[in-house]
């Protein structure tokens, strides 16, 4: 399998300490423990009154606020058991108390909160006990998470203003032919736009890999192999869009060999994406030798160098999404496994399902902005009926 075998040379990237507004989208790389418990005291959840809840058991339903606690502030303890504090969300439970009765639950009067008939209390409603999250020996997250909102917020929660994780993954993307123009630079009727390249950066950067630089080398042998020898010396990562097929000008898998790059496969029966390569140098530096045409740069890009990548800094790998097939599709004359371009809604159960969005061709990238991803079916003869479960890919 090709994705097996990209994993298995992909090398480790090292770790770094960031401080914790850089850190979004960053793989953890050491795991995060609470400063303290979590949370560190009592605490109150609701605004209202903090009381004795054993004084409800003696039928008093009136209470004399005693006393206000602010959250932030020192704990104020309850006087007497017919006494009450007011507290509000987030405050530690006053020493005394073990119950919150939520405002909606009593009336003010006078200084004292006249419970309603509905009000109840038991010990501890509306409080969070102190450590009910977390204990200081317990992680709350582990090498290899992705951290996301949620997860710099619990690692701020640790005290930590700085956190290890992976080091980012030096990229270069790499188009070659004579056939390419810069976009906003002048061009002729034979000619066509560079934006292989920008796609793939597009892709790189909305996963959050910020080190991805790009350049474009012309078909000569000459200047391929003196151009990719820098890169290969100085990147940890280098995709090529373009040259590696078997044409007369595709120098690629050439001039990479005679640079030292061993070459781990070439080609793989699928459909688009057939004339793919993948090796790696002795530096470390992997290389990704991608068809030229737009649909099959994207389709490996997604299936193969975003994964691999992620391997490199060490992320916990999740098992792609599974979705159910809108419609039938007709099996290919060759049995190769098959990325088929799909949208994704919900069909009248609610349940999500993919409507088959088949480009014109290869090169016809303007159809994959009406998709959310491809799935990806396996070799089969006789198609593949409506309702056929594959896994997914999001662009």
């Amino acid at each position: 399998m090709a994705q097996a075998a990209i994993d298995a040379r992909m090398p480790p990237l090292a770790s770094q300490e960031r401080p914790l507004e850089e850190c979004i989208g960053q793989t953890l790389r050491e795991a995060v423990f609470p400063e303290r418990d979590n949370p560190p005291f009592d605490r109150v959840c609701m605004d209202g009154i903090a009381i004795d809840s054993r004084a409800l058991a003696r039928g008093i339903r009136s209470f004399g606020i005693q006393a206000t606690q602010a959250a932030g502030a020192p704990p104020v303890e309850l006087l007497s058991v017919d006494g009450a504090v007011e507290v509000m969300t987030g405050a530690v439970l006053p020493p005394g108390t073990d119950c919150v009765i939520p405002q909606e639950d009593y009336v003010e009067v006078d200084g004292a909160a006249r419970l309603k008939e509905q009000a109840t209390g038991a010990a501890y409603r509306n409080v969070q006990r102190r450590g009910e999250d977390g204990r200081p020996d317990v992680a709350m997250l582990e090498a290899g998470v992705r951290l996301g909102a949620a997860e710099i917020a619990v690692v701020a929660s640790a005290g930590l203003a700085g956190v290890r994780v992976s080091r980012q993954p030096r990229c270069m993307v790499i188009s070659t032919g004579d056939e390419l123009v810069e976009p906003g630079r002048p061009i002729t009727a034979y000619q066509v736009r560079r934006s292989n390249v920008f796609s793939i950066v597009a892709a790189l950067r909305d996963r959050h890999f910020e080190m991805v630089r790009n350049d474009h080398i012309a078909d000569d042998e000459t200047l391929l192999r003196e151009r990719l020898s820098a890169h290969l010396c100085s990147q940890d990562v280098l995709i090529l869009s373009g040259g590696v097929s078997k044409g007369k000008f595709d120098f690629v898998p050439k001039v990479l060999k005679e640079l030292g790059v061993q070459e781990i496969f070439y080609q793989v029966a699928q459909r688009p994406g057939m004339p793919m390569w993948f090796g790696v140098h002795p530096s470390g530096c992997a290389v990704f030798g991608l068809p030229g045409n737009p649909v099959a740069t994207l389709v490996c890009v997604i299936r193969y160098v975003i994964p691999a990548m992620i391997t490199a800094v060490g992320t916990r790998q999740r098992a792609p999404e599974r979705i159910a097939l809108a419609a039938p599709v007709a099996a290919g004359r060759v049995p190769y496994t098959y990325f088929l371009p799909v949208s994704v809604h919900f069909d009248d159960a609610g349940l999500p399902c993919a409507t088959p969005r088949r480009p014109n061709g290869p090169g016809d990238f303007l159809a994959l902005t009406h998709t959310d991803g491809f799935v990806e079916l396996p070799p089969k003869s006789d198609g593949f009926a409506q309702g056929f479960v594959a896994d997914l890919y999001r662009w």
